[in-house]
């Protein structure tokens, strides 16, 4: 019969933890004088009292390890539970949001995919800014764990590659998560410090830096402006780019680094493709910015490298509105937003090394049609790629290719226009934020869209964020019966 207990138990700690940290946007908002602190002090009260009773109730079937089944509830069960308790402070504080729109912002925070649904930022709370960043600053380091601890153990879309990658003991799957969010926290506690000291040298408050910081490393994207990244300029701009692209670079790599193995770090396929990526793109964004308009050439690169940056980690950040760069600049953006960081980062998206993997089985095939008799193998990080590992990724693409179309269509029978819709659930899937089109572009927001479109994209930013099978695999009874 299938316990569930262990795994509640897990969430319970995870939703008191949650609300623990409500009371720090509560200590902003007695700071700021507005009377909105008291929102904060009963929406912690309540998320830790109910978080501890789940916990508690639940704490005689703890485990030190997990069934496969208990495994894949844990991982969704907390992206899909923790959004319900972190949504209630735009309830009941001054946005008074819907509880769809609650669940859509908090969803979107906890993704780190930067989409929101709220306007006049400028003048919320400055408790509601924080949150908002410390949602995504959380669902960023949680990620992470979740990419080295759990994602390669379920053999999710090829990410068993990196099984055993620096943590080559192991133990049992909640230790070894406890083992390696221990490890991380530092250089990710390390990165947002100096994020937000690098924000302050460029001319940021110390609020906007401290909020920044945390949805830059985060890869999140979320603002304290309506006009996003675009209430600053020069400088921070760059600040942001060498912060992002930081953050979507495998934390394997910087603990390896932090024990003072620096070799696997500079030789690392992914990180060596992920950079070039970004040159190349920058390089032809910035030409095509100095051909159409009369773009200085230190703009032109800034503000090509910012925001290709901001896409492809999928942070999200606007800087300018794009969609009047011309059809060449609108179609890449929409594609670059399909590429991703490296695995086992903040980043979001199909990732570089799937990407890489695909190539080196291409290549394979085109030498066996040259060559029939040949044995070619593919290989990443110059290990075979087994069939498995290949199965699973080839199964990725195809599956994300499916889930965009049906997504797609079902937010076109929702009422929503082509563009709106396809970029919708593009931007859903790939957890990176603003859309294409006049209404959740760059210069829009997901407000005005209908309910029913908002809970799909909820769903979808859920699914792309855990890579999709490990959300789909609980919908099929044959899983459960294994």
């Amino acid at each position: 019969m299938f316990d569930i207990r262990p795994v509640a138990y897990v969430i319970g700690l995870l939703v008191a933890t949650l609300g623990a940290t409500m009371f720090l946007p509560m200590l902003v908002d007695i700071a700021e004088g507005r009377g909105e602190w008291h929102v904060f002090l009963e929406c912690g009260l309540l998320t830790v009292l109910i978080g501890g009773l789940i916990a508690l109730g639940c704490a005689n079937a703890v485990k030190e390890g997990l069934t496969l089944q208990q495994t894949f509830l844990l991982t969704v069960g907390v992206w899909a539970m923790l959004p319900l308790f972190g949504g209630l402070p735009f309830i009941f504080g001054e946005t008074e949001a819907s509880f769809t729109d609650s669940y859509f912002e908090a969803m979107s925070g906890l993704t780190t995919t930067g989409s929101t649904v709220f306007v006049g930022l400028d003048d919320l709370p400055m408790g509601l800014l924080l949150w908002r960043g410390i949602l995504q600053w959380l669902g960023g380091i949680g990620i992470i764990v979740v990419a080295m601890v759990f994602l390669p153990e379920l053999r999710v879309g090829g990410m068993q590659v990196f099984r055993s990658e620096a943590f080559e003991t192991m133990g049992k799957i909640l230790p070894r998560a406890t083992e390696i969010a221990s490890s991380i926290s530092t250089i990710y506690v390390a990165l947002t410090l100096a994020c937000a000291i690098s924000y302050m040298l460029c001319g940021m408050n110390a609020f906007d830096a401290a909020v920044h910081a945390l949805t830059t490393v985060s890869t999140g994207g979320f603002s304290n402006y309506d006009a996003s990244f675009g209430t600053f300029s020069g400088a921070a701009e760059y600040v942001a780019s060498v912060f992002m692209i930081s953050a979507a670079l495998p934390f394997v790599r910087y603990v390896q680094m932090l024990n003072g193995h620096y070799t696997p770090f500079w030789k690392d396929g992914q990180i060596v493709a992920f950079l070039l990526t970004i040159v190349v793109l920058v390089v032809v964004m910035a030409g095509a910015l100095m051909v159409q308009f009369p773009h200085h050439p230190e703009q032109a690169f800034r503000e090509s490298l910012f925001n290709i940056t901001s896409i492809i980690s999928g942070t999200g950040y606007a800087s300018v509105d794009y969609m009047g760069w011309g059809p060449f600049v609108i179609t890449m953006f929409f594609f670059i937003g399909l590429i991703g960081g490296c695995a086992g980062s903040t980043a979001c998206s199909i990732k570089i090394f799937r990407y890489q993997i695909l190539f080196a089985s291409i290549r394979v095939q085109m030498r066996r049609i040259r060559a029939p008799h040949g044995v070619f193998v593919p290989r990443f990080q110059g290990r075979a790629v087994d069939d498995e590992t290949l199965s699973s990724v080839l199964a990725f693409f195809a599956f994300f290719v499916v889930s965009l179309g049906v997504l797609s269509v079902g937010l076109g029978m929702t009422g929503l226009d082509f563009i709106t819709s396809i970029s919708g659930a593009a931007t859903a899937l790939a957890n990176v934020g603003p859309g294409l089109g006049s209404e959740i572009g760059p210069a829009g927001n997901f407000a005005g869209i209908n309910d029913t479109a908002k809970w799909m994209l909820a769903f979808a930013m859920l699914t792309g964020r855990l890579e999709l099978m490990a959300v789909f695999a609980l919908f099929t009874p044959r899983f459960w019966q294994a």
